[in-house]
């Protein structure tokens, strides 16, 4: 992996084999971010990190001037990873999580303008975690959430759904409010 733009641009991230990861393709986080880069203002983006995995995604919001980023993920050695890495790299306004993610949703006061989802493919909840997303209120109004999935889901019929891009096997759905 590595950190596309920004910052921190060039860097390779390499996770230790034994995490429970599928880490966004580069092509695919490149196109993701193509997308938002039209669409938020990193500096003044409040994200959230959900299944924040290695924190491939985490790190580039990050490098691209995010101010406050909040890494979610159940694994404590993903979390330790993300710490260590945007230690290691000078990063600030990083919160790394140790939790389930629709605990988090349930417990969190927060609000943010981006959030980012990348479940296990083989959850195959994904459209209720969006549902549970904007019926809690986590996004500011105007605010935009992705979701990353499989083939096998399709999203487009919960609320908000808004467009669905796909690179190769990696799906993108986009849900604004």
């Amino acid at each position: 992996m590595r950190i596309i733009s920004g910052e921190y641009r060039g860097r390779r991230i390499t996770a230790p084999n034994n995490l429970p990861v599928r880490p966004t393709t580069d092509r695919a986080k490149e196109a993701l971010f193509n997308i938002l880069g039209h669409r938020l203002d990193f500096e003044d983006t409040k994200a959230l990190d959900f299944f924040a995995g290695i924190g491939s995604i985490t790190l580039e919001l990050i490098s691209r001037g995010c101010p406050d980023v909040t890494a979610v993920d159940k694994h404590r050695d993903c979390v330790n990873f993300i710490q260590k890495t945007a230690s290691e790299l000078g990063m600030e306004g990083l919160k790394a999580i140790r939790s389930d993610v629709f605990v988090f949703t349930e417990r969190t006061p927060e609000r943010y303008n981006f959030i980012f989802a990348d479940p296990p493919y083989d959850l195959m909840r994904s459209g209720e975690l969006a549902e549970r997303i904007l019926e809690r209120g986590l996004l500011e109004a105007n605010g935009l959430l992705v979701i990353e999935h499989s083939d096998e889901e399709d999203l487009s019929s919960v609320k908000g759904f808004t467009e669905h891009r796909r690179y190769g096997h990696v799906n993108f759905s986009i849900f604004e409010i």
